[in-house]
C-alpha cells in the first residue's frame, strides 16, 4: 500500500505514522538537487503546497518515531524555504527542541526561549500555543489554562485554543467551564461533528456529579449532542457509542424520575423537557443496531468500513457485550 505523505501523523494510526517515517529517506532522495533558496525556488516546477505539507508531515512523523536526524533535515528545508522568522517555522523549531530535550532543565530553556519570543512579539499565536502545550506536558495545567485564557481573549475565534482549553478544564473537573469553551468552538465550527460528540461527553461527565432534575437535564442534553454528531457524520462510531451509553443511563434516570421532573422546561433559557421513555428506548435500540453493524463490518475489513481503529472497535464490542450480559441475567 502506498504511503500517503499528505495525511498528517496526528490523524493516522501508529502503524501509518511509522510507515511515513520509514519513507522519509526515499522522499529526501526524490527531492535532492532541486532545492534552491527563496525566492529562486518559486521558479521551479517542484514548488507546491503539497511538497511543503509533505515535509512538515514527515517532520512530525519522524519526531514521533524518534528519528531526530530526519526530522532535523525536514526542519532545515522548511527553514530555508520560509525563513527563520516565519511564525509557523518558529513553532516547528520549538516542537523539535521540546521533542529532543533530555531533561526538565532543557525544557525550561525552551520555555525561556518562548518567553523571549513573546516578549518581542506577543502576537505570535503559534508560539503561545506551544508554550501552553509545554506547560501542560510538564504538569502545570493551571498555568496552561492562564495562557490559553489570554490567547482566546486576544483571538476569540481560535477554535483550536478553545478546544484545548476545554480539555484542560475537563481534566481539572471543572465541567461547566469546559462546556462553555466547547460551545465557543461550535460557534466557530458549527458542523464539527467531533466537537458535538466531545461536548456530549463532557456534559455526560458533568451529569455524574448531579442528582434529580439537574442530572436528567444534563443527560438529555448529552443525548441530543450525540444525536447531532451522528446526524452530521454517518457511521460515526464515537457518536453511536456515546448515544448508546447515554441513552442507557437516561433510561434508568427516567424510570426513577418524579412526574414533575418529566415536564420541566424553560423556553426563555432554551431548556427542553426530558425526552419520552419511548423515544430514548428507540434511540438506544438504533445505537445498538448501528454499533453491531460497524463492529461486524469494520472487523471484517469491508471496503468503506476500514477506517476504524482496533481500539474503537473493541470499545464498541465491549459495550455491546455488557448489554448482552445484562439481558442474560
Amino acid at each position: 500500500m502506498a504511503t500517503n505523505f499528505l495525511e498528517g501523523p496526528t490523524n493516522t494510526t501508529p502503524r501509518q505514522t511509522l510507515a511515513l517515517s520509514q519513507n522519509a529517506k526515499s522522499f529526501f532522495t526524490s527531492q535532492k538537487g532541486w532545492s534552491l533558496p527563496y525566492p529562486l525556488s518559486l521558479f521551479l516546477n517542484t514548488e507546491s503546497q503539497e511538497k511543503w505539507a509533505t515535509y512538515e508531515n514527515i517532520f512530525l512523523a519522524t519526531l514521533r518515531t524518534g528519528d531526530h536526524d530526519a526530522a532535523y533535515l525536514c526542519l532545515e528545508e522548511l527553514t530555508d524555504r520560509f525563513g527563520k522568522t516565519n511564525e509557523h517555522v518558529v513553532a516547528l523549531q520549538g516542537i523539535y527542541q521540546e521533542a529532543t530535550a533530555k531533561d526538565t532543565n532543557e525544557l525550561e530553556e525552551v520555555m525561556k526561549r518562548y518567553d523571549e519570543l513573546l516578549k518581542d512579539d506577543p502576537a505570535l499565536f503559534s508560539v503561545r500555543k506551544r508554550r501552553a502545550a509545554l506547560l501542560k506536558s510538564v504538569g502545570r495545567p493551571v498555568d496552561a489554562i492562564g495562557d490559553l485564557v489570554s490567547l482566546v481573549d486576544a483571538s476569540p475565534t481560535d477554535a483550536e485554543a478553545w478546544a484545548e482549553l476545554a480539555d484542560l478544564y475537563a481534566q481539572q473537573g471543572t465541567y461547566e467551564q469546559a462546556i462553555f469553551c466547547l460551545e465557543e468552538v461550535l460557534l466557530v465550527t458549527p458542523n464539527a461533528w467531533n466537537m458535538h460528540a466531545r461536548l456530549a461527553e463532557v456534559t455526560y461527565m458533568s451529569a455524574q456529579k448531579m442528582e434529580g432534575g439537574e442530572q436528567l437535564k444534563a443527560l438529555s442534553e448529552s443525548m441530543r449532542r450525540f444525536c447531532r454528531s451522528i446526524e452530521l457524520c454517518d457511521d460515526y462510531l464515537r457518536g453511536y457509542l456515546g448515544l448508546k451509553i447515554t441513552t442507557g443511563r437516561l433510561l434508568t434516570a427516567l424510570d426513577g424520575a418524579k412526574k414533575s421532573q418529566l415536564t420541566v422546561s424553560d423556553p426563555t433559557t432554551g431548556d427542553l423537557a426530558p425526552p419520552s421513555l419511548a423515544s430514548v428506548r428507540k434511540l438506544n435500540e438504533l445505537a445498538t443496531a448501528k454499533l453491531g453493524e460497524i463492529v461486524r463490518r469494520g472487523t471484517a475489513g469491508e471496503k468503506g468500513w476500514d477506517g476504524y481503529s482496533a481500539i474503537e472497535l473493541k470499545a464498541a464490542r465491549d459495550a455491546l457485550d455488557r448489554d448482552t450480559l445484562k439481558i442474560q441475567r
